[in-house]
């Protein structure tokens, strides 16, 4: 009877041993830190008589506030560049996951103020922001 004591014992010994080491890992799933806006902005029209000054404005915002808001130096018009020297940015921002509206907005001296409009989607890690002038 006393080695089945003991060969009992080794086996509830050994088990308690082996089920106590295991550990679950448990994997939580985590946003990226920063989501990254690029712009782009050109046109493709001939705009070389064209003297009026015009001022280019960049934004972010989600349903609440302005996350990014920047304006580029006033040019003339004819002065914009064309596709193969477009001007480019690229902002990060922190990443909440919410749906963000992003683009350009200009106003034209003596002329008007118009945008170019975007959105970027709830969990969307990176989005690029193309406008060609018209």
């Amino acid at each position: 009877m006393k080695p089945t004591l003991v060969v009992s014992v080794t086996i509830f010994a050994l088990f308690l041993f082996l089920t106590s080491c295991i550990k679950k890992v448990e994997v939580v799933p985590t946003l990226p830190l920063t989501r990254t806006v690029r712009f782009n902005l050109y046109t493709e029209q001939d705009f070389s008589t064209d003297n009026h000054n015009i001022t280019f404005s960049l934004f972010i915002k989600n349903h609440t506030k302005t996350l990014f808001d920047s304006t580029i130096t006033t040019m003339k018009v004819k002065d914009i560049p064309k596709l193969a020297n477009k001007l480019m940015f690229e902002k990060k921002i922190i990443n909440d996951d919410s749906e963000l509206a992003a683009g350009f907005t200009y106003t034209i001296e003596n002329v008007g103020m118009s945008w170019h409009l975007d959105t970027i989607a709830a969990g969307q890690k990176s989005k690029l922001i193309d406008y060609s002038f018209r």
